[in-house]
């Protein structure tokens, strides 16, 4: 919007030429995002508190955590509406795959409001049930991989990490239910890493940052044929989309680190998966996912193990899941299983962007 505006005054305002580089504008965006973040949030939270829009905590997590009630939670919104503003100003909006990534984004954060909501009402963590839950996220992503698909013939080749000559065509209807897999897997990840003050939003930022690299590679011609990744003509304004998304989130954090006096809740944790599986698709390095997001696979796979294991044998692996609730439990700090999971977090990163020249 903004973009667009100011860039038609470049030949009177020859300035204005910087416009036309995406680095520029993502770092544009972060800052914009970042102080939309800061200046936003006391005034957020101190609605939270009025309207007492506070976290709920269900009974079965480690009792050091129902101190945590009444928290404002619900501060996604913030990290949202932050990505979303800043993203629609400063990216080319002709762009198709920039309404994309928004519009998911924004469609599962509503999810999220929808159960952060419910669980306000019902108190308890009583939100939506499950399946309702992923019958609205199937329905949003399979929309998504539609359009994509079916609407803008987006590529159907799949992307091996580390096998430059190996791509694989699964055929629009097959990546269709793959993509909607990618992005339902990725929102509910987040979400179930969503524990503990700080934990989830760091590691998101270091996807986002990988993310950011991969949509500026994929996007330059150049830069793609040279490391032998698939060009996605169009795609490098998703970076822009991912620096508004980390700076949005490193906003959010100032808010969110221990003690936090504001969680993101399910509106954030549903949202800020989702951008992450959406972006990994848009970029075709769909698996590279799984390297970047390690802590998120890591701890979904632990809720799965625990509970399959749980009904076979009635015994459990960990003490707790998702896995940062086991660590909790073996006595270390809370700020100590944040911390370490973002050490990984940032190790997982760099594995994931190692493949960029590891082919």
């Amino acid at each position: 919007m903004l973009y667009l505006l100011l860039f038609t005054l470049h030949g009177h305002y020859p300035g204005l030429n910087v416009l036309r580089y995406v680095t520029f504008r993502s770092v544009l965006a972060g800052l914009g995002a970042l102080a939309f973040s800061l200046t936003t949030g006391p005034v957020l939270i101190e609605r939270f508190r009025q309207a007492h829009i506070g976290q709920t905590i269900r009974d079965e997590v480690p009792a050091a955590h129902q101190k945590k009630a009444g928290t404002p939670t619900m501060g996604g919104v913030l990290i949202l509406a932050a990505t979303a503003i800043t993203t629609l100003l400063l990216a080319d909006l002709r762009d198709p795959y920039v309404w994309v990534a928004v519009l998911v984004t924004l469609a599962f954060g509503a999810i999220g409001l929808a159960d952060d909501m419910l669980k306000l009402r019902r108190g308890r963590g009583k939100g939506l049930t499950g399946p309702q839950k992923l019958i609205w996220q199937f329905a949003c992503a399979i929309t998504a991989g539609a359009v994509l698909f079916l609407g803008l013939h987006f590529s159907t080749n799949l992307t091996i990490p580390f096998l430059k000559n190996i791509n694989p065509n699964l055929g629009p209807w097959v990546y269709i239910a793959f993509a909607a897999v990618v992005i339902v897997g990725a929102a509910n990840a987040v979400n179930l890493t969503d524990g503990l003050d700080g934990l989830a939003i760091g590691p998101v930022m270091t996807v986002a940052f990988c993310y950011w690299v991969f949509a500026y590679a994929a996007g330059n011609v150049k830069f793609a044929s040279y490391l032998a990744i698939p060009h996605v003509p169009g795609v490098s304004e998703i970076a822009i989309f991912c620096g508004a998304l980390i700076a949005a989130s490193l906003g959010f954090l100032w808010y969110n680190a221990y003690p936090a006096s504001m969680m993101m809740g399910d509106v954030g944790a549903l949202g800020l998966g989702a951008a992450l599986g959406t972006v990994a698709i848009l970029c075709k390095q769909e698996l590279a996912l799984i390297m970047a997001g390690g802590v998120f696979v890591i701890e979904a796979a632990s809720v799965i193990i625990q509970r399959y294991y749980y009904k076979a044998t009635h015994k459990r692996v960990f003490r707790m899941a998702p896995l940062h609730h086991h660590f909790e439990l073996k006595g270390w700090p809370e700020t100590v299983v944040v911390t370490r999971f973002w050490i990984v977090s940032i190790v997982c990163a760099l594995v994931a962007l190692s493949t960029l020249k590891l082919r």
